[in-house]
């Protein structure tokens, strides 16, 4: 595994998981994804608008409606770009929007009235910060590329491809994903020299599910790499022996139809759950890959590891909100969620296309520089 300059890349570490905790831990599992999603609200909203950051228009995708290509709402899906130019004209970041999943029914029909669940929600413009920054002294190696958001409004990591008409729901993640992708080669990006394909949290999930797909839409000539950055979700054994994850995963993959789209080289020897958890994938993924992921990630501590509903004595109450705050047991028991982590990169890292990173911060913190030391 190498940790070193692919594209030297200076960038902020994305906007997400900054957490609401008012109202949050009252939560549900099947509502988990609201936290998410209502987190994101004031990191991308465009009321935050950090440092007078680029204001970029969204753009439907109207080729989308003729695909069956939809949000959960039947609205077209959209996204944000930014024209590259002089060195980097031909050159492609795209960023998968995150904003946690949907696990059942009641979950989606909330999200469709929502931003992640219909376009008729999103804004109608982002502010480009960190890796979509068009400062060169905040981002140095991607400031003049073609730099696109995907937005997220189907709640399975762009890999559903279902629906539910009683609920006038449509699962149609995957198709998202491929018109999105069509859309952007019809306007240019079929020549590009190089491409990225990013995302954060349940965004950094989907570059990973779809690091090969992106590859060979493109040449052989083009150079392809991904990166995931707090996408590395691991099934875990929560703090009452149950899993809390794994479940909401089995209501997302069985609801949206995610099982059809999953890498085939995982779902003929693990159950299509199983394979919509990172770790069972990215050994597979033939395509230079950099995750970079919290070794103690908030997110998956206070939802995964030690939500309410596995901790109604609220023994881990204070632990979950603040870590200086943890008992020895507590902070054995986090040791060991980080151990698991390092374990499922193992085969991973073995390869010198691939790297990997962890932080000792959370998406949680301001926005702030970090060295990615991703590959040469």
């Amino acid at each position: 595994m190498k940790v070193f300059s692919f594209w030297a890349v200076a960038v902020a570490v994305c906007l997400c998981r900054i957490w609401v905790v008012d109202g949050f831990f009252e939560m549900n599992e099947e509502e988990i994804f609201y936290a998410e999603a209502n987190a994101s609200y004031y990191t991308e909203s465009k009321s935050y608008n950090p440092n007078n950051a680029l204001l970029v228009g969204l753009t439907l995708i109207k080729s989308a409606a003729t695909k069956g290509a939809v949000c959960l709402d039947g609205t077209l899906p959209g996204y944000h770009w930014h024209r590259g130019y002089g060195s980097g004209a031909n050159s492609w970041l795209i960023q998968l929007e995150g904003g946690g999943w949907c696990n059942s029914v009641r979950a989606c029909v909330y999200r469709k009235t929502t931003r992640r669940g219909s376009s008729n929600y999103m804004e109608k413009q982002l502010a480009f910060t960190g890796i979509l920054s068009n400062k060169a002294v905040e981002n140095p190696d991607f400031f003049n590329w073609n730099r696109v958001k995907l937005r997220y409004c189907d709640g399975a990591s762009f890999m559903g491809d279902s629906e539910h008409k009683a609920a006038q729901l449509q699962f149609r993640g995957q198709r998202i994903w491929s018109a999105a992708i069509e859309d952007l080669m019809s306007k240019g990006m079929r020549y590009a020299n190089q491409a990225l394909l990013s995302g954060c949290s349940a965004g950094g999930l989907a570059s990973i599910l779809h690091c090969d797909e992106f590859r060979n839409f493109f040449p052989r000539k083009t150079r392809v790499k991904c990166l995931s950055d707090a996408g590395l979700f691991l099934d875990a054994v929560d703090i009452s022996g149950g899993r809390t994850l794994r479940n909401l995963y089995g209501g997302v993959v069985g609801l949206q139809g995610v099982q059809n789209n999953l890498p085939r080289i995982c779902i003929n020897h693990l159950d299509p759950t199983s394979c919509f958890f990172p770790q069972n994938v990215i050994g597979n993924v033939k395509t230079p890959l950099f995750i970079l992921n919290a070794a103690y990630d908030s997110w998956q501590i206070q939802s995964s590891l030690a939500p309410p509903s596995a901790d109604p004595a609220g023994y881990w109450s204070n632990c979950r909100k603040d870590h200086s705050k943890c008992s020895a047991p507590q902070i054995h028991f986090l040791q060991r969620f980080r151990n698991q982590m390092l374990n499922a990169i193992k085969g991973f890292s073995r390869s010198r296309q691939n790297g990997f990173v962890y932080k000792f911060m959370f998406c949680s913190l301001p926005i702030r520089e970090a060295r990615y030391m991703v590959w040469r």
